[in-house]
């Protein structure tokens, strides 16, 4: 009974802190044209701050996760979310759209802490076999924040201006902070044997990277994740640019096929009673692979309206639902004293690789849907290669890790 209690508290407050940086990408979208307009600069200079933020996220992933092993995890939650709010106090005051753009690369430097300790202290407080189930609860926190963030976001915008966005994101995250300070246990006592040295690190790092089960599983569910980096990057542009919908049409959309995301990770909790994680990451995989290669190949060949276009969607977005919290599952299965580095890793490796997905497809130059459906269907077919050439040893990985980390 004590540990049902406990499992009640300690969900809601990783939730809590795993949608830290999704919150503050989202909320401060609607806010791009106020901001141009007060600095007298282009929208796509304004962007910038948002390619800090996600630079500063993707680099200090690699930068907590020692110290998440080192320190325990506490200390180091704690310096990231100070240096959250330290930043996003400057973001609300700065003049200077080149200091906003530093503000919020150190932003996302501190947000990002919280996420890498979410994710390890999955590891910590529960069993390696649950932590599926476990991590597709935290994904239903991370995947309301598309729908409510840009919401509430412009209704502060539209209420006190866009540095009132900032205002709201310390009040919440020092809110977390304090919640976090007084019901979130320890979960990893401190370790002196690990190594803060730069060679020590790496050295970690590239053991982790060569794990069988964490390199197949991690970079496999990196690239079937990537889809969902490919159809935020790109929805606008199929819908709005190609198939000629107004916002409010586009915003339904969007809302749907995010409510089809959440509920798949949900449904996996329920799957998992049933199949392991490596059954069901293996077959919705392949139903994402199959799904993603008639999706570019109707679009190739001009079969698809805007009905068939939102199905395949549907359908693409469900499969990552599933795939993402069984990847992220089994890649961190072998690890125990290090798993704060190995949470580091997964997460670098999937924010990098879908980021550079997405900024391709903002920043490239599409004619039609099919250079964003073909970018779909090849992640999604790498992703099942690597599952393929990997899965033998990666099986015969698990099997030899220790006891104590199982």
């Amino acid at each position: 009974m004590e540990a049902r209690r406990s499992s009640l508290v300690i969900l809601p407050l990783l939730g809590a802190l795993s949608v830290i940086s999704p919150f503050s990408i989202d909320m401060y979208l609607t806010a791009y044209p106020l901001v141009a307009g007060e600095f007298a600069v282009s929208t796509n200079v304004v962007s910038l701050t948002l390619t800090a933020y996600f630079i500063g996220m993707a680099g200090g992933q690699l930068f907590y996760g020692p110290f998440l092993d080192r320190f325990g995890r506490r200390p180091p939650l704690f310096f990231g979310l100070i240096v959250f709010l330290v930043a996003s106090l400057g973001c609300a005051a700065t003049t200077d759209v080149r200091m906003l753009i530093a503000l919020r690369f150190l932003q996302g430097l501190g947000g990002c802490g919280a996420q890498v300790a979410s994710l390890a202290m999955v590891r910590d407080f529960f069993p390696p076999r649950q932590s599926a189930r476990i991590l597709s609860s935290l994904f239903l926190f991370i995947a309301v924040s598309p729908l409510l963030a840009p919401t509430v976001g412009g209704l502060i915008v539209a209420a006190w201006g866009w540095r009132a966005v900032f205002v709201a994101l310390l009040v919440i995250v020092g809110i977390v902070m304090m919640l976090c300070w007084r019901f979130l246990p320890e979960g990893h006592q401190a370790d002196c044997g690990i190594s803060l040295k730069l060679g020590p690190i790496l050295k970690e790092y590239a053991s982790i990277a060569r794990h069988p089960c964490f390199a197949t599983y991690a970079f496999a569910g990196a690239f079937s994740f990537s889809g969902l980096f490919a159809y935020v990057a790109g929805s606008p542009i199929v819908f709005m640019d190609n198939f000629h919908l107004g916002a409010a049409a586009y915003s339904g959309i969007f809302a749907l096929l995010a409510v089809g995301f959440i509920g798949a990770s949900q449904v996996n909790i329920l799957l998992l009673k049933r199949f392991s994680s490596e059954t069901l990451f293996g077959a919705v995989l392949a139903v994402q692979v199959v799904a993603t290669m008639i999706f570019v190949i109707g679009t190739w060949a001009g079969w698809y309206g805007l009905e068939a276009t939102v199905v395949l969607f549907f359908i693409t977005l469900r499969c990552v639902g599933i795939t993402y919290p069984n990847a992220a599952s089994i890649a961190l299965m072998p690890f125990a004293r290090n798993a704060g580095s190995a949470a580091a890793m997964l997460g670098f490796i999937q924010l990098g690789i879908g980021a550079v997905i997405s900024s391709g497809i903002s920043l490239g130059k599409t004619n039609g849907n099919l250079p964003i459906i073909a970018i779909l269907a090849v992640t999604s077919l790498v992703g099942g290669m690597i599952l393929v050439a990997g899965r033998r040893q990666a099986q015969a990985g698990i099997a030899k890790a220790p006891a104590q980390n199982l």
